[in-house]
């Protein structure tokens, strides 16, 4: 388990999205900039996020030349945006904090993007990454099925869609484990 001051100080050395993205190449930065303009809530998302009453810090693993990263923070940017007093969102290089990322491991790879999500406290609630199932499915699709596209091809509308909705599906099942926490129910007594 990794430490709450240890989360705390890692989020605090974050960066907010857009500070995070000028950190990368003007290449970089106009790809994560386009592919944010393809990122769009739904009405019913937007209602869902809402009914959220629990604060969540979102510490996200990441690098701005990573295709991955491109494909899918931008979605967290879009959630974040939803709440923005409830959510709060911060990046961090994945090389340039290796001490967070060697504790990250997933199939013994050093991955991103893997999201940390925390409490109001910076507890650890729940980890996510470094892609949703959705992400994989198409990418197996596409690498294990009779043709394998191009690198930078284009995201299919719907597989962006469906990304989006696994990684609300995750913000919303850690708000679910906030909001029925006995330690924040005695919090606020609620």
């Amino acid at each position: 388990m990794i430490e709450t001051d240890f989360l705390r100080q890692k989020y605090d050395q974050g960066l907010g999205y857009k500070a995070y993205v000028a950190t990368g190449s003007p290449g970089h930065q106009k790809a994560w900039a386009d592919f944010r303009q393809q990122v769009r809530t739904t009405p019913s998302q937007e209602a869902l996020f809402r009914g959220f009453t629990r604060q969540m810090h979102v510490l996200c693993v990441s690098g701005t030349w990573c295709g991955d990263c491109v494909q899918q923070v931008p979605m967290l940017d879009a959630i974040a945006g939803m709440r923005p007093d409830l959510i709060h969102l911060r990046l961090v290089d994945r090389d340039e904090h290796m001490d967070l990322s060697r504790r990250l491991v997933i199939n013994d790879g050093l991955r991103v993007p893997v999201v940390l999500f925390l409490n109001e406290e910076f507890d650890f609630v729940s980890m996510y990454g470094d892609r949703t199932l959705t992400r994989y499915r198409a990418i197996a699709d596409r690498q294990l099925g009779a043709s394998c596209p191009l690198p930078g091809a284009p995201v299919p509308p719907d597989e962006i869609a469906a990304t989006l909705q696994d990684w609300i599906n995750e913000a919303e099942r850690v708000q679910l484990i906030c909001r029925l926490s006995t330690k924040l129910r005695a919090k606020h007594g609620d």
